[in-house]
């Protein structure tokens, strides 16, 4: 394959960054991956900031792209539906799919971050540059400046890719040089981690399913780990009562545990201790336009649509990005100007319906999935399922098990409700006249 010469800039080497590099190189371009982090594979994971992924079909069709699913597969843990904790009471298990054979994966992020690492760094025409923090980007020609440990540096690429989050750096960039406009919506909710250990050596709770304490304005979901540990993600309001501001001491944290997770306190040893020393989070949605500048600067992933983690979508989303972006080079021919206002046109829509559906997910998480009302309508669907295959298809099926672009999933949900809601209204009034021709009759009689 023949190298080109000029070089692809990739702001980020996190997980949308390494994948974007692997399938770069695949390409036979040059590529520079360039991280304001040291090399994470030889230090230790930042306390509170592990939150694993929920890896499902978008994120293993990316893999599987470049060979990597089965490597990622060895550690994850598959989940096959959600464990409902209520505060008293036994659990309550709501499988995923109708014949309960389909599972979303939990994986660490960090392994996974460093296994793409890894790829991109075996290569050819990838290099990795760490601890280079964005400070400067010329949207005219390419020019980077960083700041190192060693003093500035500067560096020029012939594109520019931001594959570096919610809070971009290539996106403050352009935004400073008034070339794209952008919009932040936080939620007045953060997320703190708390673990839960092995007990007895095996896992405290069951190991196949993700686990939710919902609390109507609140909750907590916990994620297994291949160390049979649980990772648990608390999704609280900032402010107000039941928040993380209004529990300022050691009996505060606990009395509230014992109030509303009172299965949690005898697995969580470290409890007080996370809680304590455990960063808050902030959740919020990003939304920019454009996403590229010139053919040559362009966003991808979080960079260029941050989203709240509420459909455990996120990594699979941008990872389905660089899928997009791939494409896109093959039917441009590798012409970057006619690639990158394509991307943005293919996936804009896709990042914004999965965007309000995350949104929405967040909801039913913490309020409806332990309401009797939620759970009959997850059986009625999940027996249409059964009933029409491959004709209706659930909403999260569709989200999590099929690679069905976002914005056509909310199109065919839609259409599935119309229908749903014109046989009721048929059925009805069938049932209205059935009623109405039996009181004539025990008249007449």
């Amino acid at each position: 394959m023949t190298v080109r010469r000029d070089e692809i800039a990739i702001i980020g080497a996190g997980l949308a960054g390494c994948l974007a590099a692997c399938f770069l190189a695949r390409r036979g371009y040059p590529v520079a991956l360039y991280e304001r982090r040291p090399d994470p594979r030889t230090g230790t994971a930042e306390r509170g900031r592990s939150i694993n992924l929920a890896l499902s079909e978008r994120g293993l069709d990316a893999l599987r792209r470049i060979g990597l699913d089965e490597q990622v597969m060895t550690d994850a843990l598959p989940m096959r539906g959600r464990m409902i904790h209520p505060v008293e009471g036994e659990p309550q298990f709501q499988s995923y799919s109708a014949a309960g054979d389909r599972a979303i994966n939990s994986i660490s992020r960090g392994a996974l971050n460093n296994a793409l690492l890894d790829a991109a760094a075996a290569l050819p025409g990838v290099r990795i540059v760490f601890d280079h923090r964005l400070v400067g980007l010329d949207p005219t020609d390419g020019g980077l400046t960083f700041d190192t440990p060693q003093g500035p540096v500067t560096a020029k690429a012939s594109v520019v890719l931001g594959a570096d989050g919610a809070g971009s750096a290539v996106r403050g960039q352009l935004l400073a040089h008034g070339l794209l406009s952008e919009t932040v919506d936080f939620l007045d909710y953060g997320y703190k981690e708390l673990t839960l250990p092995p007990l007895g050596g095996d896992f405290a709770l069951e190991e196949d399913a993700l686990h939710i304490w919902p609390r109507g304005t609140s909750m907590m979901i916990a994620l297994p780990n291949p160390d049979r540990s649980f990772t648990c993600t608390l999704f609280w309001p900032n402010q107000g009562a039941g928040s993380f501001a209004s529990l300022d001491s050691p009996a505060a944290i606990e009395r509230h545990f014992a109030q509303h997770y009172p299965d949690v306190i005898p697995l969580a040893p470290d409890l007080v201790d996370d809680y304590q020393h455990n960063p808050v989070g902030v959740l919020g949605t990003v939304r920019c336009a454009p996403w590229q500048v010139n053919g040559t600067v362009g966003l991808l992933g979080d960079a260029a649509h941050a989203i709240v983690p509420f459909y455990g979508q996120g990594a699979n989303c941008a990872f389905e990005d660089v899928v997009e972006l791939d494409r896109c080079l093959d039917e441009c021919a590798d012409d970057w100007a006619a690639a990158l206002p394509l991307f943005q046109r293919r996936r804009q829509e896709n990042a914004e319906a999965i965007a309000r559906m995350a949104l929405t997910n967040f909801v039913e998480m913490r309020d409806k999935v332990a309401s009797p009302v939620f759970q009959l309508g997850r059986r009625v669907e999940h027996a249409l399922e059964r009933a029409l295959p491959g004709r209706y298809v659930s909403q999260y099926e569709l989200v999590s098990f099929s690679t069905t672009p976002y914005a056509e999933v909310r199109r065919r949900v839609r259409r599935q409700h119309r229908a749903l809601g014109v046989l009721a209204g048929g059925a009805a009034l069938l049932l209205v006249g059935a009623i109405g021709a039996a009181l004539s009759r025990g008249r007449r009689a």
